[in-house]
């Protein structure tokens, strides 16, 4: 299973971006799908993730502002940010958790990182 991301980039303060990432592979099914944000020097914090049956989860610090979308039939996920603040600037990386068909072991695997920098 590998992930492609897509998104990202250099946004003022207020602004918008959103992201978005599908999974490739075959002969598996996806479990959640999500993202990831970290800084050099800091641990991998989660931003947002959705399961299959769309139960969606976000970090305190993004709930209400940054929107996850799963549309699993295309295996993606997108993440919607709206009201950036600087303090989101950070390399964001997807991930999914799947499971080969017929089998109960959950995987877990992460794409490249995007950048998003968000300047005051």
């Amino acid at each position: 299973v590998q992930l492609q991301a897509f998104g990202g980039g250099l946004v003022q303060a207020g602004g918008f971006l959103s992201l978005s990432c599908t999974a490739s592979g075959s002969g598996f099914s996806i479990e959640t799908m999500g993202w990831y944000r970290q800084n050099p020097g800091n641990q991998r914090d989660l931003v947002a993730s959705i399961t299959t049956s769309g139960v969606a989860d976000y970090a305190d610090a993004v709930a209400g502002r940054f929107y996850i979308s799963g549309d699993f039939t295309r295996k993606s996920v997108y993440l919607q940010m709206n009201t950036l603040k600087p303090e989101d600037t950070a390399a964001y990386y997807c991930y999914v958790a799947w499971r080969y068909y017929g089998r109960t072991k959950i995987r877990q695997n992460w794409g490249q990182g995007t950048l998003v920098t968000v300047s005051s």
